[in-house]
């Protein structure tokens, strides 16, 4: 059976901007991405309809047997058997939200002609960004018992290390651990293969951090968070998702925040994520074009990509960043950053693409991956359908 994962168009806008650059799919919660977690479950590989400017990227692969699934849908047991249990031209929805179709031709359309059953399970459905956070533990933990059932840790060697509920803490080939703490007493720790933890780091689980990336020396990582693959971090994080190929290496707070990939957060950046007056948090909404109420008490910063921070940046609570923004200076910026956007709470003035391409290409570099012409293609994409965002072009 072909896999297709499609973007509901509903969904999607409201989880830009991580969704400027990738399919909903290809959003990290838990340890997996959503597309990885539907490959285990069903095997097999998996494609994507989506953005016609994503499609050369994430192409969709058509078969004489698919089953289009919504991306923003996360997988378990129930939700699986329903789905191998549908026959050609039945699907399911839920509450008018279109979950799943098995049909000959991967079209959208044949959704108006299937044979509609309403699911009657429970569903995780990430269709707001604060829910990638919100998520996150429970989505770990289901990740977590899918990646090592029937395996076999590698263990932890350094005898300086501190391990609490051992039997929770998986651990893949290649780690390097150094006089840390482990406390897998609230949930699972999955470290991923040739990562890194330097001496002092205090994991709390839920946690993993994915393959290749570091906690660096003295890292306080207080669970519920998932650090992507080839990132490093340091300082305090709570409950945060950060997607990959993203640093936040250094003191500062980052909590019940999302970072996309080739994000950066300088030295002493910190991110508030409750409001003094305890109310809810209010956040940019792209479906909106205004402010929306999370109804969270609790929500910091949504940071798409390439995007990065200068050091001693201080974001306000429930602050979201477009694509490829560079905020600098003192003093608080707006809690809406457009994409592209160069400044900070003194003002801003646009990114322009020759310059911000040079930036990405540089730092992409850096993990032996080039900015080809098709990243060329979407970053051009979002900096022309962003331009109404940035204000300060019309004055």
């Amino acid at each position: 059976m072909n896999i297709v994962l499609f973007d509901d168009p509903s969904i999607r806008i409201q989880l830009l901007p991580f969704t400027f650059t990738r399919p909903v799919a290809k959003i990290r919660v838990g340890i997996l991405t959503i597309d990885e977690k539907w490959s285990r479950w069903i095997t097999g590989k998996t494609s994507f309809l989506t953005e016609e400017y994503l499609s050369a990227k994430f192409p969709a692969n058509h078969t004489e047997d698919n089953l289009l699934i919504n991306g923003a849908l996360c997988p378990d047991e129930n939700l699986v058997h329903a789905l191998k249990g549908l026959s050609k031209g039945s699907g399911l929805i839920k509450n008018g939200i279109r979950l799943a179709l098995r049909t000959e031709n991967a079209n959208m359309s044949l959704f108006e002609k299937a044979n509609l059953s309403e699911y009657e399970g429970n569903l995780t459905l990430i269709d707001q960004v604060w829910k990638i956070f919100q998520q996150n533990a429970a989505q770990l933990r289901a990740d977590f018992k899918l990646i090592t059932s029937g395996r076999k840790s590698q263990g932890v060697q350094d005898k300086h290390t501190i391990r609490y509920n051992e039997e929770n803490i998986f651990i893949e080939e290649g780690v390097t651990i150094r006089a840390a703490v482990l406390n897998a007493e609230d949930g699972p720790i999955y470290l991923g293969k040739n990562s890194v933890i330097q001496e002092g780091a205090l994991i709390k689980g839920p946690f993993a951090l994915c393959e290749g990336s570091h906690v660096n020396m003295g890292g306080k990582m207080r669970g519920d968070s998932t650090i992507g693959p080839y990132s490093k971090v340091g300082g305090e994080i709570s409950n945060s998702v950060i997607f990959g190929y993203s640093n936040k290496a250094h003191d500062g707070f980052l909590g019940n925040s999302v970072l996309g990939e080739w994000c950066n957060l300088g030295a002493d950046t910190n991110t508030s994520n409750l409001k003094n007056n305890y109310e809810n948090v209010k956040i940019w909404s792209y479906a909106k074009g205004g402010f929306a109420d999370t109804g969270l008490q609790f929500c910091g910063l949504m940071m798409g990509d390439h995007s990065k921070a200068g050091i001693n940046t201080m974001f306000n609570t429930g602050t979201v960043v477009g694509v490829s923004a560079n905020i600098f200076g003192d003093g608080f910026p707006r809690t809406f950053i457009p994409s592209f956007a160069w400044g900070g709470a003194s003002g801003f003035s646009t990114f322009q693409l020759a310059k911000a391409f040079d930036t990405a290409n540089k730092v992409m570099a850096r993990r032996n991956i080039s900015l080809d012409e098709t990243e060329k293609s979407v970053l051009k994409h979002i900096f022309e359908s962003t331009a109404g965002n940035r204000i300060w072009e019309k004055k």
